[in-house]
């Protein structure tokens, strides 16, 4: 299930508003593609990003994968649970399993993100 409360970034990661700040993760499809996450690098607070731009890794038993911020801002909060738990991105990558949290410099990027249904026609379309 795609919560449909979030919004969705091609790369797989989501972003969930609140305010002017936008917790990301990356999507359940993702960590279910990655396998078992054993540890994931994460931008420093203070850090200013953009949009597209790599801001960390997810290193899992299979691969590693690049972490892209879906916004332009600055990461205001690391989830630092995740350096002793990355398995945590496995079992709730929509919860306890977020990533950073970014203050919006540009707000309007947001709608230009995926709904949860284009995203959910945007993994069926990845399927072929």
């Amino acid at each position: 299930m795609i919560p449909t409360d979030l919004r969705y970034h091609k790369e797989h990661e989501w972003v969930r508003l609140s305010g002017t700040q936008a917790t990301v993760g990356i999507s359940h499809f993702a960590q279910d593609a990655l396998g078992d996450i054993v540890f994931i690098d994460m931008p420093k607070v203070g850090a200013v990003v953009s949009s597209g731009q790599q801001i960390g890794e997810v290193e899992s038993t299979k691969t590693t994968s690049t972490i892209y911020t879906p916004v332009s801002g600055m990461v205001t909060k690391i989830n630092a649970d995740l350096k002793d738990h990355p398995e945590v991105v496995n079992s709730d990558p929509y919860g306890k399993g977020w990533i950073v949290v970014i203050e919006l410099s540009k707000p309007a990027e947001v709608e230009q993100l995926m709904t949860a249904a284009q995203y959910e026609s945007f993994l069926a379309s990845q399927k072929h």
